[in-house]
């Protein structure tokens, strides 16, 4: 690669970067995301296509109800028969900024939120890129590249994700002068990290944090032990911080279906995946609503980064002697062979190495890293580019290279296509990605050869609108809006008038396994009407907008037992289990005749019931026993053989349940009971529940393999079972003392620095 000395165009050059100011450049990204999304911005519609509609959006209106109820949303009792909500993690409840859409109108606010926080990506990137490259010109490559980007755009769907990701610049920005100066910038690097680790995407936190140790490893140099020592710190603080959440998150995962040894290998980066960072409308189709997939992965629609930023990271190899560079490029290469899954034997030897990444579900989540550092080489390689460290000749040679391998991924596409492929639209997409190669050769090349500051300007203004354009046109819009309406709390509930109606604590609905699947996998063109037949169906989490009971739910952790009861559940459409659904108090069924309307059912016991012979079983004959057919859940009640001498009476018993009420985290039943005998609730058993008969501490059995008992004496009592979170408290206590610590530690330092004129605020 040709290296040439600058001939005299740093003035120009500065000239002509004045514009691109930190505040500029903000108003410039902010403009693209609102011409991008104005509909959104603007609240005329909202997002709704896959999981924005189904699991983001109905959980965010469910945290938000908790919100003006004054509660907080430890346990969602509507879901599943209840499941852990505040420690999921990605549903947000601890995360400030979430204040957007608990304060504002929710239908317009969530989506803004995602929207913010792509515009905050971006700048996080451009600030990133500045310090790194020293370049306002490529920093502001990097940062619309790093907002505007298929993953990114991908990501809006799961407010998580979107929010997670936007912190992944302003972690990395904030660690290197943590351990290299220390003082204050300890406090601001905890800070920035602990708002990334309340934000609730684990997979994002950990390739985050690796990027910071790499970065550590590869500048960290100097007194080692002082910058391992200050980076250490960091980590703790970001963990206090954090720990309010961490606590219950890490408690729930230990207790959940992906316990060691699961694994989630689907959707790995396919094969010919590489191809798409190219030509991305290849080797895959546009299902049902016009959003385009590749065939072997579904988690995001794209990761295109644009031709130019490609371009631009090729020739970054030149200058892979820079550490950063040189750490950039191996992240990316590793990132790209993890993301490949069981294709490549890597990815199981590094899960029987770290048994914790079993938590990491679809293998393509690591294109997230190649996604992250792409920008960043583009823009030292831009940066290089203006210096004149790389000629004219290397950028034709590496554009024409690209147009050959777009030529070829056409051919190939052409030669063997899949079995929905549509080559016509390939082909367009294919032909449009090469012009965008041919005008990134050229803008590239005026932009190293412009003298006057007014040209190089221009040409800077529309490299950036190009690389800009080049993403939004890349494939059909990959986040369709439609009307806020589709969002109306209790539109389901007022037009079913369903008899018995489903009531939280009184009797649930049930969506059928034929029925859920068919929700599950059918598109509908019709964006508004295919997502409110899902609403009129149940499907997923859409049933807390209408406050509704139900079996079944999405989420990412259950308690082992409800996952592995809910699985066999759904495992199979042609399947009845009568008596197991007669138990979990399940009034309303999905119609066989229309998927869309629910059918009374002849029978179904209380969500509280009581005097119930108990019978002790091993877990595998109590799982096989409830699914059986002449199980009767208001005679007998399963239980685990080590609950046996808790048990007061191995006998059923004369007893009536007087009255019960389900709140949001806390159960109250009063029994009456002639000899002692148990009460039996059809909720999820979670070991975070606590049992008092009369106010004083009973025990709270496992009960049917996945629900819950609580022992009581002959006679009149009160039965509470309360959600009582210890490790949420302790973390709260643990986050307090952190941030307490951290407010100390921050005024210690500055006043150290105003005594000693500053000399001392590099010291740890």
């Amino acid at each position: 690669m040709a290296v040439n000395r600058d001939e005299g165009g740093a003035a120009p050059r500065a000239a002509a970067d004045a514009w691109l100011s930190p505040g500029r450049f903000a108003l410039l990204l902010g403009g693209l995301v609102f011409v991008a999304f104005p509909q959104v911005v603007l609240g005329w519609e909202t997002f709704v296509l896959r999981d924005f509609g189904v699991f983001s959006y109905p959980l965010a209106y469910f945290q938000r109800e908790c919100f003006w109820q004054g509660e907080l949303p430890l346990w969602n009792p509507y879901n599943d028969c209840g499941v852990p909500f505040l420690a999921q993690w990605n549903t947000m409840p601890l995360y400030p900024p979430a204040l957007i859409y608990l304060l504002a109108p929710l239908s317009w606010a969530l989506g803004c939120f995602g929207l913010l926080h792509l515009w905050f990506a971006g700048l996080g990137m451009y600030w990133l890129a500045r310090r790194w490259t020293g370049d306002p010109l490529a920093a502001a490559l990097a940062g619309v590249v790093f907002a505007f980007n298929g993953l990114t755009l991908n990501l809006l769907m799961w407010p998580s994700h979107i929010a997670t990701l936007s912190w992944m610049p302003w972690v990395l920005l904030a660690a290197e002068p943590a351990w290299s100066q220390g003082g204050r910038k300890i406090i601001v690097a905890a800070m920035l990290g602990a708002m990334q680790m309340l934000a609730g995407g684990p997979e994002t936190i950990l390739l985050t944090w690796l990027l910071v140790g790499g970065l550590w490893l590869t500048l960290g140099k100097g007194n080692r032990i002082r910058t391992a020592a200050r980076l250490g710190t960091v980590v703790l603080l970001v963990a206090g911080l954090a720990a309010v959440q961490l606590l219950p998150f890490l408690d729930l995962a230990a207790h959940s279906q992906r316990e060691q040894g699961y694994a989630d290998t689907r959707w790995s980066l396919p094969g010919r995946g590489w191809a798409n960072f190219l030509v991305p409308m290849v080797f895959g189709s546009t299902w049902g609503q016009d959003v385009f997939y590749q065939y072997d992965q579904y988690w995001t629609s794209s990761y295109y980064v644009g031709a130019g930023t490609v371009l631009l990271a090729m020739l970054a190899v030149g200058l892979a002697r820079e550490g950063r560079v040189r750490l950039l490029l191996c992240a990316a290469a590793a990132a790209f062979v993890l993301a490949l899954g069981d294709q490549t034997p890597v990815y199981g030897w590094l899960r029987r190495v770290l048994p914790q990444l079993t938590l990491m579900t679809y293998p393509v989540k690591f294109v997230t890293v190649v996604v992250f550092a792409t920008p960043l080489l583009a823009g030292y390689a831009l940066a290089a580019l203006r210096q004149k460290r790389i000629g004219a000749k290397p950028v034709v040679l590496f554009g024409a290279l690209l147009l050959v391998l777009v030529a070829g991924i056409l051919s190939w596409e052409k030669l063997t296509p899949g079995p929905h492929d549509d080559f016509g639209s390939a082909l367009r997409n294919g032909l449009s990605r090469a012009v965008f190669v041919a005008a990134a050769v050229a803008l590239l090349l005026l932009i190293r050869r412009e003298r006057r500051s007014q040209g190089v300007a221009a040409w800077a203004a529309l490299l950036l609108l190009a690389s800009w354009l080049d993403v939004w046109t890349h494939e059909p819009n990959q986040n369709p809006t439609v009307s806020p309406r589709v969002y109306t709390p209790g539109m389901v509930r007022a037009e079913q008038e369903m008899k018995p109606e489903p009531t939280l604590g009184e009797s649930r609905v049930m969506l059928s396994p034929a029925a859920r699947q068919v929700f599950d996998q059918v598109r509908v063109k019709d964006l508004a009407r295919g997502f409110v037949r899902r609403r009129f169906g149940y499907f997923s989490d859409g049933n807390l907008l209408d406050e509704t009971p139900k079996v079944d739910g999405f989420f990412s952790l259950y308690p082992r037992e409800q996952a592995a009861l809910g699985g066999l559940l759904y495992s199979a459409t042609n399947a009845s289990f009568q008596r197991l659904e007669d138990f979990m108090a399940v009034s309303q069924i999905t119609s066989a005749a229309d998927y869309t309307r629910f059918e009374p059912r002849a029978a179904f016991l209380p969500e509280v019931t009581a005097g119930q012979k108990p019978v002790f079983l091993d877990d595998t004959n109590a799982l096989a026993g409830i699914l059986q057919p002449d199980f009767d859940g208001g005679k007998e009640v399963l239980l685990p053989l080590e609950a046996a001498p808790l048990v007061l009476s191995a006998n059923p018993a004369n007893a009536r349940v007087l009255s019960h009420r389900f709140g949001l985290r806390q159960v109250d039943a009063e029994v009456d009971a002639e000899a002692p005998t148990l009460v039996v609730i059809s909720q999820t058993y979670y070991h975070r529940w606590r049992a008092y008969v009369d106010g004083q501490p009973a025990p709270l059995l496992r009960a049917n393999y996945a629900f819950q008992a609580v022992p009581v004496p002959a006679g009149r009592h009160q039965v509470r079972v309360v959600y009582e979170d210890r490790t949420l408290q302790v973390g709260a206590i643990v986050s307090l003392l952190t941030l307490i610590g951290c407010v100390a530690m921050w005024r210690r330092k500055g006043a150290r620095s105003s005594t000693r004129g500053g000399a001392s605020s590099a010291r740890f």
